[in-house]
């Protein structure tokens, strides 16, 4: 029964729709080959307290008959594959301990594999998508992700909780809990894509190699060095509770012509060719103003945006390819309340576009030496904190097991403070990305008319709807 850890069924619902799920015993997949027994240590990005906890993703596909496997089961296939990407990616199957005194993770590589779910649900995909857009929320999430008991916590736990769930079409879910101090969007999607290719049965897979590598991002001092930029998404800015009213969770969709549509409110300097604002800044402010308005916070608090900014690409680390543990920093805008709803986006823009130069190499191995030095903690989450992750390239909806692509493949967020660019088709299937926004129900609604209020079309009602990647 639901919250037992054994075989039930229990009802899943969404807005207008109810179905059974059955599960089968929770077991743990290791490694498919003998993998080395050692203990590595996480880097100083990857322990600090922002990731001290789980994430959920979601997959669905409309399943039938498989190029490669036929009409084999998905479950079968992707625990095969998964037991096969656990040999290259084995400290995935280990389990995470804390050094004694100085709250530093390590992963004890022991092989004892990650937690899988085989399961079947009473309901078609066509019937999913009726209830309503596949998108977060999912309110039969419960149901399709088995919180297995003793599997959630952060430490002495399985890194990985998956559950494949067969539907009555063909079609099936893959829901995934990662522990987020093992990887970040880029690194999971690598492991996802690896499991994806032996499930493919794609010759020598993986095709990217994982590489650990997490001592490029420790601190290299004793003590470590003092930090030389500010890092303000530390500081200690009191994190204003949501105001009162039930919790509501809604995700709002832009497509190319949305985005297109922000930009025309920008002005002419951040519209012009060489200088031009990108879809993140525009959609990005727009959101942190809407937010900060919808909550009715004083014209003089002190409101941060804290951006989830990838570090791959700065050559200076030295990251190689294949990287798959936490490779991002959180720089910070800042300024008040009523200087953000008062003034314009451009200036909103400017502040986005700050916040994102900001990070350098040097940057991050500063932001690397504070978190040690502050004992590892986390950016502060609240009505006057927002923090905006833009996980469209990290290749979620691009996740083919040997079914196709997913209808829906991507985080799957339920949290006051944050959210999540998500890489969506639209209903013309156009390339958008969605949004998930958490929000007490009367701020929700005042959050809706800001956003109509920026999606006002200067472009005219017949402008075409501009094309390309957003």
């Amino acid at each position: 029964m639901p919250g037992s850890g054994k075989q039930g069924e229990a009802p899943a619902m969404s807005t207008t729709l109810t179905f059974a799920v059955r599960r089968q015993e929770p077991e743990l997949v290791g490694p498919a080959a003998p993998t080395p027994r050692e203990t590595k240590r996480l880097s100083d990005i990857d322990d600090q307290g922002t990731l001290r906890r789980h994430v959920r993703l979601m997959f669905f596909y409309r399943g039938g008959c498989s190029a490669q496997a036929g009409a084999a089961d998905p479950a079968r296939v992707i625990r095969r594959a998964l037991g096969e990407a656990l040999v290259p990616y084995y400290p995935l199957a280990g389990r995470l301990r804390e050094v004694v005194g100085e709250r530093k993770l390590v992963v004890d590589c022991t092989g004892e594999g990650v937690m899988f779910v085989e399961a079947d649900a009473d309901v078609r995909m066509a019937e999913l998508e009726e209830a309503g857009p596949l998108r977060p929320p999912f309110p039969c999430m419960e149901q399709l992700l088995f919180d297995v008991d003793g599997s959630a916590g952060v430490l002495h736990c399985p890194l990985l909780l998956i559950q494949v769930t067969r539907l009555l079409c063909g079609g099936f879910v893959v829901a995934i809990r990662l522990n987020h101090t093992m990887c970040d969007a880029d690194g999971i999607a690598q492991f996802v894509s690896a499991v994806a290719e032996h499930s493919r049965g794609v010759p020598a897979a993986p095709t990217v190699a994982p590489a650990w590598s997490r001592e490029l991002l420790e601190s290299l001092g004793s003590p470590p060095p003092k930090p030389v930029f500010r890092h303000r998404e530390y500081d200690a800015v009191p994190a204003r509770p949501p105001p009162p009213g039930a919790m509501v969770a809604r995700t709002f969709t832009f497509s190319a012509r949305d985005v297109a549509a922000i930009k025309e409110h920008l002005p002419p300097r951040l519209r012009a060719r060489g200088t031009a604002a990108t879809s993140f800044e525009a959609l990005v402010a727009v959101l942190w103003r809407a937010r900060t308005a919808a909550l009715g916070l004083a014209p003089g608090e002190d409101v941060q945006l804290a951006i989830v900014a990838n570090c791959r690409r700065l050559r200076a680390l030295g990251l190689p390819d294949g990287y798959y543990g936490n490779a991002a920093v959180f720089p910070a805008a800042a300024t008040t309340a009523g200087a953000l709803v008062g003034g314009s986006l451009g200036d909103a823009v400017e502040l986005v576009r700050e916040a994102k130069a900001a990070v350098t190499a040097e940057y991050v191995r500063s932001a690397v030496d504070h978190l040690v030095r502050r004992g590892r903690p986390a950016v502060g989450v609240g009505s006057n904190v927002f923090i905006v992750s833009d996980n469209r390239r990290a290749g979620f909806h691009r996740v083919d097991f040997g079914w196709g692509l997913p209808v829906f493949g991507g985080v799957a967020p339920s949290a006051f403070g944050g959210t999540f660019l998500i890489a969506v088709a639209n209903g013309d299937g156009e390339e958008a990305v969605a949004v998930p926004i958490m929000l007490p129900r009367p701020a929700m609604d005042r959050f809706a008319s800001e956003i109509e209020v920026a999606l006002t079309l200067p472009l005219g009602p017949t402008a075409p709807a501009p094309r390309g990647r957003l």
